[in-house]
Formats: structure tokens, C-alpha cells, sequence
């Protein structure tokens, strides 16, 4: 099956983590808006779009066969067995699909240091709130969820290389993104805290070796991080 991605062109974002699964198991996969003559109006036609049954709220959104699938969490969650990045069995998806929701509180959370007040505002209208904001995430809720996944880690069998155990699940890759987007957006923040998470620095090194990931990754299919997207770089919020 061709699955076809929808998201927003030019940045990685929530659709960041569906694109590392697909890369990482070499599915045949389109990212629709990035097509030549499509862009963001292929986006709009189909969110606007009378015959969609089940119409998403927001990219991104996947399209696989004549299903429509929203939501990053609830796409890995489709994906994850299609793709071999989980178990069939129902307690293993489930929790990591609860996995995957945390993930997603974490990625609310890094969004809203630079709009804590609206997405529809520039940052430059709200820095004030934002500083407030972003230092109550470097200092109480990053290190927070920093030790979360670093003790998921800990729990597992000696041997265990992934979160789920020996073999690599959507979680891993989706916890590589979080590292990857955290160094840029707060480089001085997690050069002090990452000396507490080595399991967590490690899953990354190990993601990021990978064959696939590190074609992907030095390939022109990868964004990079950008003033525009998810994670940001903005130095007064680094601390």
C-alpha cells in the first residue's frame, strides 16, 4: 500500500513523527503537500472537502487506501503493527499508545513556551508570557518528563536497547524526534540535564545510526528545524 502523508510543507512538526516511521521501515509513502503544483492547497481541499466521512481537525493526516486516519498518536497507533513497529499483541499496544500520548502532552507543552497565550498571535506579542512560561518548563517540566521516559527505560530486561525491549517501535523514534527538536529549541537546558537521562541519550544515538534514520536524516526529505516550526530556538527562552 502507498500511504500518502499530509502536513505542512516546510517545517517538521507533529508530522515529524509519522514521516521517521515510515522512513525507518521503508514504506512506500507520498508527503502529498511537498509534491510539486500541490502544497498547502492539496491540504485545504481535503480538510474542506464535503465527501470526507470522518473529517480531521488539523494536519496531519494519512491517507491509506480509502481510509483517513488524524491525529499523530492515533496514526502511529494504525501504523505501528501494519509497519512491524509493534506487537499485535493488545497490551503492548496499548501501552505504547499510552506512550505515544504522553509524547504528545510533552509536544503541547514545548509548543507552548513560545505561545503560551495563542497560536494565532506572533511570538513577538507574547515573549513576555513566553519567558515566564519556558522557564517553568526547563526547571520543573522537562526534567519531569525527562525522568519518566528515562526510568520506562530502566525498567526493562538487561539487554533491552528500545523502550518496548530488543527490537525498535514507533515510541524509540518518536523519543529520538523529542531529543533531537529539545537540543535545538534548548541547547543550554539539556546540556545540563542530560547528564541525568543516559538511557534517553543513548535511545537517540542509537536511533539516530540506524540505516534508514541516518539516510533520512542527511537526506533533502528532512527539514531542518527552523524559527517556524515546532520545536524553536529562541535564546532568552533557553535559560
Amino acid at each position: 500500500m502507498r500511504y500518502q502523508l499530509y502536513y505542512w510543507p516546510e517545517i517538521q512538526g507533529r508530522g515529524e513523527f509519522i514521516r521517521l516511521a515510515l522512513e525507518e521501515t521503508g514504506a512506500d509513502y507520498v508527503d502529498v503537500a511537498r509534491l510539486p503544483k500541490r502544497g498547502m492547497a492539496a491540504i485545504m481541499r481535503l480538510l474542506e472537502s464535503p465527501a470526507v466521512e470522518h473529517p480531521p481537525f488539523a494536519p496531519p493526516f494519512l491517507k491509506a487506501g480509502n481510509t483517513l486516519i488524524a491525529q499523530t498518536a492515533n496514526i502511529l497507533f494504525f501504523l505501528g503493527p501494519r509497519l512491524g513497529l509493534i506487537s499485535n499483541n493488545e497490551s503492548t499496544r496499548l501501552w505504547a499508545h499510552q506512550l505515544q500520548l504522553t509524547i504528545a502532552d510533552w509536544v503541547a507543552e514545548v509548543h507552548d513556551t513560545h505561545h503560551p497565550i495563542a497560536g494565532s498571535l506572533y511570538y513577538e506579542e507574547q515573549k513576555r508570557e513566553a519567558k515566564r512560561r519556558a522557564a517553568d518548563f526547563r526547571t520543573a517540566r522537562l526534567p519531569k518528563f525527562l525522568d519518566y521516559f528515562e526510568q520506562v527505560l530502566a525498567r526493562n530486561p538487561k539487554g533491552s536497547r528500545y523502550v518496548l525491549g530488543k527490537r525498535i517501535s514507533y515510541v524509540d523514534l518518536s523519543l529520538f524526534q523529542m531529543i533531537a527538536g529539545l537540543r535545538y529549541a534548548f541547547p543550554r537546558a539539556m546540556a545540563r540535564l542530560e547528564p541525568k537521562c543516559p538511557r534517553l541519550v543513548a535511545l537517540h544515538e542509537t536511533v539516530a545510526a540506524r540505516p534508514r534514520i541516518a539516510a533520512y536524516l542527511s537526506s533533502k526529505r528532512r527539514s531542518p528545524f527552523n524559527p517556524q516550526d515546532l520545536f524553536r530556538h529562541y535564546p532568552e527562552l533557553d535559560g
